[in-house]
Order: C-alpha cells, then sequence, then structure tokens
C-alpha cells in the first residue's frame, strides 16, 4: 500500500541493503566523472592523504542515491524528486570491496506550496562501510506526494 506524505512520521527510522564497491567500479565512474590521481592510480593514491585508492565523494553520494531510493521504494513510498541536499559531509574514505549501507530517518516534514500535491520531508542520511564507520552523512530533502484526496481538484 502506497505511503503518502501524510503517512510518514518524524523519526521513522529506515535500514538499506548493502552494496559492495568493486575495484572497477571505482576506476571506471573517477574516469568520467572526477578524474583525480587518488581514484585512477594506486600509487598516486599510496601518496595521498587517503593512503590508498578510493572512491571518489561523488560516486559514494551516487551510491546512497542508490540505496535510499532502493529503500523506499521497498517502503512503498514514492518521491517526485530531491528538492535539496541542505548538507553533506564525507567523513571517511570509501576503497575497493567495501561494503557500504546506509540508515535514515525522518527529522522534517512540512507542507510544500512551491510544489502543489506534495510535501517535503527531511531525511537525515548516514552511509557506513562493513565496519560500521561512517563515510557521509548528509540531509536530503524529498519531495513526497500527498494523499489523492488531499490534492484532487
Amino acid at each position: 500500500m502506497t505511503r503518502y506524505w501524510q503517512d510518514l512520521q518524524l523519526g521513522e527510522r529506515f535500514t538499506t541493503d548493502s552494496l559492495k564497491l568493486e575495484r572497477e567500479d571505482i576506476l571506471a565512474f573517477a574516469a568520467e566523472f572526477d578524474p583525480q590521481p587518488y581514484h585512477l592510480d594506486s600509487a598516486a593514491a599510496e601518496a595521498s592523504i587517503f593512503g590508498g585508492l578510493c572512491a571518489s565523494g561523488w560516486h559514494v553520494a551516487a551510491l546512497m542515491m542508490r540505496l535510499l531510493t532502493d529503500s523506499l521504494y521497498q517502503q512503498d513510498i514514492p518521491v517526485q524528486g530531491v528538492a535539496s541536499v541542505p548538507r553533506m559531509r564525507w567523513k571517511a574514505p570509501v576503497f575497493a570491496d567495501d561494503s557500504l549501507q546506509a540508515e535514515f530517518s525522518i527529522s522534517g516534514r512540512e507542507p510544500d506550496a512551491s510544489q502543489p500535491g506534495c510535501g517535503s520531508v527531511d531525511l537525515d542520511v548516514t552511509v557506513h562501510n562493513q565496519d560500521a564507520r561512517p563515510v557521509v552523512a548528509l540531509t536530503a530533502r524529498l519531495l513526497i506526494p500527498l494523499a489523492e484526496t488531499e490534492h484532487a481538484g
């Protein structure tokens, strides 16, 4: 049963499935979108502050979005879009063979006058690696449709 904006409660918490990041994924993403030496070259990465070949933070953010979207879909929560990401902080590097899992909670909820038929929901999201170490933390404001009775007209 579809869960609309009215059905979501402050403090509600979710945990996503996990996914494993492969070396080939790190190299492919970096080559196309973030060609920094520490994402492309093992020797340069070893000499960097990261100490090894690591994923782009933008790659990790994209993986977080995949985890989040899949989890919301499993919860039957339709998302109309991401209105903003008012806060994001990369906390630790992500390396090949790391497994990522996200936890998120609803920290804000309000009608959205700029988007008829939607309300906004703020999600506080933390992505952890397999050692439970946080690798990225952010707040995302999502647009969630109102129940049909609220916006029919």
